[in-house]
């Protein structure tokens, strides 16, 4: 009848029925074995009146980093600038893409003004493609230049790193572990707490480390090499746990055999020799021994937390808090063991996340889907095929466990059954057809409520039926689901603290009791981790000087607000556009907001000719006012858009579309009008036109100025006048950036979007054409890399009838365990796409930018009464010293100001540099391209090229995300082989160079 997914011992659930009425009154328990301490430490009690049993996922291993190798040969000279001419045998040779959406455009277009021979460019051939795709050879990661930058106004911080001391004598011995038959994780750990317990000759009195799967780290060594021992577990009894006697209770232990094999022993001295730069230079970092010093100062917060990725969450922080749609949040902290300037370090963050409500299946339903808000109303009714589909998606993986008998087993909801309750039979042990509402009234005296409604199904090999009313969700999973817009405002305030505020809970993590100083297994290791945030230096980067337009006159502006913020209220946008043909089209919306229409175009129309920007008053089309349910019909929705555009002659620069709430159908307006039709559109609600103020219409206006072609600031000193040394007028230099978006965690078919950008004009590089593509399932390296960067090159040419002498990409979205693999294989990408011109081997810059990191900075004030001490660190604050990598080439930079929360820097790490920066002249660069995006007069967080490619990835994932759900059918297909990624359409000519991702 019921198949269990995994057995736990800790836990009990004991349920009392009051039978008249059908009502229950449930009654839960957690009985811990041997984890008193754990249940204190965490407390498990939400404010609910029932405890429910605890899933406690375990953190993976510490990301390793890469090894490192002999440096790849590296390229500087470059020939003379040749203009190139389109010869006419490329029209009959095949693309150079490989691409299935677009081709590589050719290189050289009709501004050449110089032929040349056919011969010295050709198309790659099958060998020549054999060549360029061959393994690359291994490439070492850039070192730092320079001992750090020196330019900037010194400032004392302090980082959320804090100093891990190790004795490098110390020998840690690695031991593989086997337990047969494999239990669950929580299982696991039990098994190990007791094996130590019971076993402490054997162990030589060692007080081992467990990561909870195969490994135990021991600061002693066994006495034998291998062991072979014997545990046994009460596993199904739901009875209390208690000393094990008569024979009848003895036969409801389960027996477990550990075998126990030493794999290896070593000693810190190779990470010390690494951290003091001792050795040779290229040799690799020992993650061994990081691996197991982390695994020693995780154990005890794994014991007394819910561990969930790198971090710990407890009640003991601060309670649970509703988010709404059946999700809590919880505070905890993140924690990782680095290698950095001073030493190891442990960097030590807060942090909230969500996990499910751990209430009955139905409840927990009602609260998550608006449709089951009503149900227990109506009982008769069942489930639409849509609404079904809803279920299943919101309960499908979840672990749950049952109410109407004694047990410890716990499920994972696999599906739903295809019938509903009623009409549900299933075969007993003598073979004879039960009706499952039958079953459970003489089984167990309750009469099923909801038999309308589909049974969950526990098994994917038998039928295997639960009803959902006798279902509770367990304790401590991870809230998965998409959040909606309450949920992710609630989590953000939760997580928004001011720097004191931020900074004061990390300090009590340390202090606290379910810290990573709390336990007493470093003693063991000999490790001494510092209370102290490490204090260090900064350098504040002075703001450059910004080039604005006063009615067709060039005007400077230095940003001297502390928060670097500048207005327009005096001065222009640096390139203001000319929209004459535009036309607008309404969704929804009360009368009295559509009657606000032409005032509010006339206000539009207004602050952009404050910008220094024409909007016509007079559109080329009457408004357009539709009912809401056109966005969710994709055909009706493209007929309406293309009448617009037959109207204005197929000839409209921009349209504007207002709607009275955000709605799914934003994806298919964006997709059909940039790939159907070619039309640039800006999108608003009309709950902000009520009211518009003036910074609601000056935000509009920049988004509508970048994405006609226009520009919003440039810098008043070139980049060759800052960094002289690199750059040069007339030698242009190309900046780029790419991105990955990946679909949503419970997405398993769903293609990936990879996005490159890259800058054409120079030297002010504002503006930005991109490339988009779809690729396998949760794929972080870019396939088509190659295409994208030639056709970006192609453009650049276009436009500057030179290709750039200089490659300067930003690589976004990369986790530190991915940075070789990017490295080795995108770098190559790069190279074989410049490969396509004769001769041309520019310099290539390749640096990763981090943003999802939890590195935090703040200002050092001894006098904690400072009016001063609660602020942000200012703009333009950069680190490259002591909590930075102990040899490569990174820094951490605050390009903006933190309104709310405390700021979170932007990590930079150069792992390839033929360029050769210095510290100041990179820092420098990346500081004052922060400046130049065109959405907003402060500076952002993200140097731009990495947040456009950001964007137009983005923009990329609203092309596949349709409304019209027959277009994309998902089928169940199997993890081994990850389904084909749909191409994206491709964006019609008029688009394709515009920054319509904006």
């Amino acid at each position: 009848m019921e198949e269990t997914e995994e057995s736990n011992t800790n836990k009990k659930c004991t349920r009392s029925f009051r039978r008249n009425g059908n009502t229950q009154n449930y009654q839960y328990q957690n009985q811990f074995l041997h984890r008193s301490n754990r249940i204190n430490g965490f407390g498990y009690g939400f404010s609910y009146q029932n405890q429910y049993p605890a899933l406690l996922p375990l953190p993976p291993s510490i990301p390793l980093q890469m090894a490192l190798a002999p440096t790849f040969p590296q390229y500087h000279n470059f020939g003379s600038k040749t203009h190139l001419q389109k010869p006419s045998w490329k029209q009959n040779n095949p693309p150079l893409s490989a691409s299935s959406e677009s081709r590589v455009q050719d290189f050289s277009l009709a501004q050449a003004r110089t032929n040349f021979h056919p011969q010295t460019w050709l198309p790659l051939q099958e060998n020549d493609r054999m060549v360029m795709d061959a393994k690359p050879k291994p490439l070492a990661v850039a070192r730092r230049p320079d001992s750090g930058g020196i330019e900037g106004k010194v400032i004392t911080l302090l980082a959320n790193h804090f100093l891990v001391q190790f004795d490098p004598s110390q020998r840690i011995f690695h031991y593989d572990v086997n337990i047969a038959p494999h239990p669950s994780k929580e299982i696991s750990r039990i098994i190990k707490q007791k094996l130590v317990e019971d076993n402490s000759v054997l162990l030589s009195g060692a007080l081992p480390v467990y990561d909870g799967r195969r490994t135990i780290y021991s600061p002693i060594e066994f006495q034998d090499d291998r062991l072979e021992l014997y545990i046994s577990l009460p596993i199904s009894s739901g009875k209390p746990i208690e000393i094990m006697k008569s024979e009848e209770k003895r036969q409801q232990l389960k027996l477990f055999r550990i075998n126990i094999k030493l794999v290896s022993k070593f000693d810190g001295k190779e990470l010390s020799s690494y951290l003091h730069k001792e050795g040779e230079d290229w040799s690799p970092l020992p993650q061994e021994y990081i691996h197991a010093l982390d695994v020693v100062l995780r154990e005890n917060p794994t014991e007394k937390c819910v561990a969930a990725g790198r971090s710990f969450y407890s009640s003991s922080m601060g309670g649970a808090k509703e988010i709404g749609g059946g999700a809590i949040a919880l505070n905890g902290f993140f924690q990782s063991l680095r290698p950095t300037q001073q030493g190891l370090a442990l960097n030590v963050d807060f942090s909230v996340t969500a996990f499910h409500e751990s209430i009955g299946v139905i409840p927990y339903l009602q609260k998550r889907l608006d449709f089951m808000h009503n149900l227990c109303h109506k009982k008769a009714r069942g489930l639409t095929s849509e609404e079904k589909k809803e279920v299943e998606k919101a309960l499908k993986n979840i672990r749950i466990f049952v109410c109407h008998r004694e047990t410890v087993q716990r499920y994972r909801v696999c599906s739903l059954t295809e019938e509903v309750t009623e009409s549900l039979w299933f075969p007993d042990r003598d073979g004879k057809s039960l009706r499952l509402v039958d079953y459970f009234k003489n089984h167990y005296n309750y009469d099923i409520q909801y038999r309308n409604l589909p049974c969950l199904q526990i098994s994917r090999r038998k039928p295997c039926y639960l009803p959902m009313e006798l279902c509770v969700i367990c304790e401590g999973q991870k809230f998965l689901g998409k959040f909606s817009d309450d949920q992710t405002a609630k989590i953000l305030k939760m997580g928004c603290q001011r720097p004191r505020e931020r900074k004061a809970i990390i300090d009590q993590v340390m202090e606290g009791p379910v810290g990573p100083t709390s336990g007493n297994q470093g003693r063991g290791f000999k490790l001494q981790v510092s209370r102290e945030m490490t204090r260090l230096t900064g350098r504040i980067l002075q703001p450059p000087k910004l080039k604005l337009g006063n009615s067709g006159h060039i005007r400077n502006l230095t940003p001297s607000r502390h928060d670097r913020q500048w207005n327009l209220l005096d001065s222009h946008v640096f390139e203001g556009t000319r929209v004459t043909r535009w036309a607008l089209i309404s969704f929804g919306g009360t009368s009295d907001q559509k009657s606000n229409i032409p005032k509010f175009i006339n206000q539009l129309s207004q602050r952009c000719e404050q910008l220094g920007i024409f909007l016509h008053k007079n559109h080329v089309v009457n408004p357009q006012f539709e009912p809401m349910h056109v966005l969710g019909n994709v055909k009706l929705l493209e007929s309406k858009l293309k009448k617009i555009h037959r109207a204005a002659f197929n000839n409209l620069q921009l349209l504007i579309c207002v709607m009275e709430r955000k709605h799914k159908g934003y994806a298919d307006l964006k997709r059909i009008a940039e790939t159907n039709i070619g039309i640039v559109s800006q999108c608003c609600l009309y709950p902000n036109l009520d009211k518009p103020s003036s910074q609601f219409l000056a935000n509009l206006a920049l988004k509508i100025n970048a994405k006609v072609g226009g520009c919003t600031v440039a810098l008043y000193n070139s980049l060759p006048s800052q960094i002289p040394r690199l750059f040069r007028q007339d030698d242009p230099v190309i900046f780029m950036g790419a991105d990955v978006t990946h679909p949503h965690p419970l997405d398993d078919v769903s293609p990936s979007v990879a996005a490159v950008v890259g800058s054409v004009n120079w030297p002010a590089a504002n503006k930005y054409v991109s490339r988009m593509r779809s690729q396998t399932h949760r794929q972080e390296i870019i396939q088509d890399l190659r295409a994208m960067v030639g056709e970006i090159l192609d453009d650049f040419y276009e436009e500057l009838s030179q290709l750039p002498k200089r490659i300067i990409f930003f690589r976004d979205g990369v986790s530190e365990t991915q940075f070789y693999k990017v490295l080795q294989e995108e770098l190559q990408e790069i190279r074989c796409a410049c490969s396509r011109f004769p001769g041309y081997k520019p310099p290539i810059t390749f640096a990763v930018v981090q943003k999802r990191h939890h590195t935090r900075l703040f200002p050092y004030e001894p006098e904690t009464t400072s009016p001063r001490n609660d602020e942000n660190i200012p703009p333009g604050t950069v680190v490259d010293n002591v909590i930075t990598h102990p040899r490569e080439f990174d820094f951490y930079l605050c390009s903006h100001w933190g309104v709310k929360g405390t700021s979170r820097p932007i990590h930079y790490h150069v792992l390839w540099d033929e360029n050769h920066f210095t510290s100041d002249e990179l820092q420098k660069l990346v500081y004052n391209l922060c400046y130049t995006f065109v959405r907003c007069t402060k500076p952002i967080s993200l140097v731009p090229p990495a947040y456009y490619a950001h964007l137009a990835a983005y923009r990329g994932r609203l092309y596949l995300d349709r409304s019209d759900s027959s277009v994309l059918k998902k089928s169940t297909i199997s993890r081994a082989l990850p389904p084909k990624a749909m191409p994206l359409p491709k964006l019609t000519e008029n688009i394709r160079k515009l920054m319509f991702y904006c």
